[in-house]
């Protein structure tokens, strides 16, 4: 199964320019019919608006964008270089523009719209999809923190965490990661403390931050 990054949720995010307003937004969906659905659903909800122009792009399926009335290129191609330089798939961004009576020029169409595009991704979050491993870790308190900064080293995840007469931890690493990963813990506690392999996963959570207990 291959890993490829996913908009984390739902994600909004406006700006003024020239007194337009523009309104980006973006959402994760498996299917080119789920993007198309919310493309529509802008398009009925924000009738009045002057343009709605859009981005999709749909893992192992198509890549589609429209400028929806604005100077060819300037609108849904700037979005659409927005999504593919994020490296993300299963996404539609639409951004909503309302015209403040000052005409932008091509220059300041396209800055506008890829602006539009990345700050509702900003707003979004990333997640990656992979699998991971699901793992065990029960360890004494005194390596509960170095355990934790390993564990974001690796790019990995505490779930869940109980306090008792130790700490017991729940953490998904990387499949491609976890032996490296448990052979760091064995090598970092001299053995004393080990990890048990419960199960894998595949989906996405979110990168770029520290998460617990998600």
């Amino acid at each position: 199964m291959e890993e490829y990054l996913v908009p984390t949720g739902y994600g909004e995010d406006e700006f003024t320019e020239k007194k337009s307003r523009f309104i980006g937004r973006v959402w994760c969906v498996e299917t080119e019919a789920e993007a198309l659905e919310k493309i529509q659903e802008m398009k009925s909800k924000y009738y009045d608006a002057t343009h709605n122009c859009w981005a999709y792009i749909i893992r192992d399926g198509a890549a589609r964008f429209s400028d929806d009335g604005e100077p060819g290129g300037t609108a849904g191609n700037p979005m659409m270089q927005v999504l593919q330089k994020e490296n993300l798939y299963n996404i539609v961004c639409v951004v909503t523009r309302y015209f403040g009576g000052i005409l932008l020029g091509a220059g300041g169409l396209v800055r506008a719209y890829t602006k539009g595009a990345k700050i509702a991704i900003d707003a979004a979050g990333k997640s990656m999809k992979r699998v991971w491993s699901v793992l065990y870790l029960p360890c004494p308190y005194n390596f509960y923190e170095r355990i934790k900064l390993e564990t974001e080293a690796f790019g990995g995840i505490i779930r869940d965490t109980q306090f008792g007469a130790e700490v017991e931890l729940e953490i998904l690493v990387a499949r491609e990661q976890t032996q490296a990963f448990l052979d760091k813990i064995t090598d970092m506690t001299a053995g004393t403390v080990e990890a048990l392999q419960t199960a894998e996963e595949y989906r996405a959570f979110p990168v770029g931050q520290s998460k617990e207990a998600l």
